[in-house]
């Protein structure tokens, strides 16, 4: 069984994985059990729902097919007698079934539990051949948005922020006139073709941004620009009323283009000290800044900062989602030694298959079997955690997060205190 309460960026890498392992599992039928229970809804009232259930499975007319969801609805009432009185705060999700192991008659009984990040609001039922997930999924779905718009009498350039994840949606040309300089009437008349080219800009520029923006769950709007005209067109007539109101900041940039996005983004943290991208931004500068000083307050790699977290000197563990390696146990039922090992998630199949040539470092002896496995960023996200350390979990999609996991191949810490490795 697994349980789990997301929470941060660690708890949703866990429940990201969890909606992988579940979407892998395939029944027979209607052979898997989903049920999602909201926090206002008394365990009692779910258990009673759950027995009327098994009277209308008793009837169910394949022999097979009626054992097994009967078995699934008797687990799921079990996990919820632990429960107490009262579910999570957020309510629970639950997944019991059948899971054909190597083809019919090999089929294995699981049980997954998970704790959403969201409230429950609805009690739901589901038999069918998968898991019901969508709920699930749909609150991993990054629900703030920021608009960023980079602005000048050169250009324009539109980008979202989400997240870690940012997206230029639009780069525009201005095709304004350079100054005139000729004297006279000519001068004046040339000045104001110059701005009345400037104002069908800003209002193609206007009109593009509110195409873009309006069907999009905007949070908030940050302009940058270089000179007045961010101003002048942020205070102007140009976007429509209702994105004006989410314009949260104006701020200097010399660039209209992608580096200008990239500039603005970094001059916003303040203003977006709560997206994730700036987050990782910051987190992993001081990383990198604590060992160009060498500080002796920063550790990487699996066996340097496993060390650190046994000791109790991590501060903030850095991990990237990218780390694709599990820690498996191996136990000796002779001597009941167990050995763990580090190894990719590609080759445990093969290692698993090597168990039964094994032998004990222990006692010699030959029955060794294969006991657990656990991805490596979740078993050193729980020393962190036990630790009262912080667990960060960064994406590759942000510059930062790629570089943390090219250069020290996704695993680091900050330390609270020096010691020597």
């Amino acid at each position: 069984m697994s349980d789990l309460t997301p929470k941060g960026s660690f708890e949703r890498y866990k429940l990201r994985r969890m909606l992988k392992i579940l979407k892998s599992k395939k029944g027979y039928h209607t052979e898997l059990t989903s049920l999602y229970i909201p926090a206002d809804k008394p365990i009692s009232d779910t258990t009673n729902y759950l027995k009327q259930e098994q009277g209308q499975a008793a009837n169910i007319k394949s022999k097979t097919t009626r054992k097994v969801v009967l078995d699934s609805i008797t687990k799921l009432i079990q996990v919820l007698i632990k429960y107490g009185r009262e579910v999570p705060p957020t309510g629970l999700a639950l997944f019991s079934g059948a899971i054909p192991q190597n083809g019919p008659g090999s089929e294995k009984m699981e049980m997954y539990t998970v704790i959403p990040p969201e409230k429950i609001e609805t009690r739901q039922y589901y038999c069918a051949s998968e898991f019901y997930i969508e709920p699930l999924e749909d609150m991993l779905i990054e629900k703030d948005v920021y608009g960023l718009i980079v602005i000048d009498r050169s250009g324009l350039t539109l980008a979202t922020l989400s997240g870690n994840k940012k997206n230029i949606i639009e780069n525009m040309g201005a095709n304004i006139p350079s100054k005139h300089h000729a004297g006279g009437q000519s001068q004046r008349r040339y000045e104001r073709l110059i701005e009345q080219a400037a104002h069908e800009f800003y209002v193609r520029a206007g009109e593009h941004i509110n195409n873009q923006f309006l069907d999009l769950p905007i949070q908030g709007i940050i302009i940058g620009g270089g000179g007045p005209t961010k101003e002048y067109f942020a205070n102007g007539d140009y976007l429509d009323y209702r994105l004006k109101e989410k314009i949260i900041g104006i701020i200097d940039i010399g660039y209209s283009d992608e580096q200008g996005i990239n500039d603005l983004i970094r001059k916003s943290q303040d203003l977006l000290h709560n997206v994730q991208l700036i987050k990782e931004k910051q987190i992993i500068q001081k990383f990198l800044s604590h060992l160009a000083r060498d500080t002796g307050l920063v550790t990487y790699g699996e066996k340097e900062v496993r060390r650190a977290l046994q000791m109790g000197a991590v501060d903030i563990l850095l991990l990237s989602d990218k780390v694709d390696i599990v820690r498996v146990s191996v136990k000796c039922s002779n001597c009941g030694n167990i050995e763990e090992k580090t190894i990719k998630n590609e080759d445990l199949e093969a290692y698993e298959k090597m168990v039964s040539n094994m032998t004990c470092e222990k006692c010699n002896s030959s029955n060794m079997y294969f006991e657990d496995t656990i991805d490596l960023v979740e078993e050193l996200g729980e020393l962190a955690r036990v630790s009262g350390a912080d667990v960060e979990v960064f994406s590759t999609d942000s510059e930062e997060g790629a570089q943390f996991w090219s250069a020290f191949k996704g695993i680091g810490a900050i330390l609270r205190y020096k010691f020597d490795n």
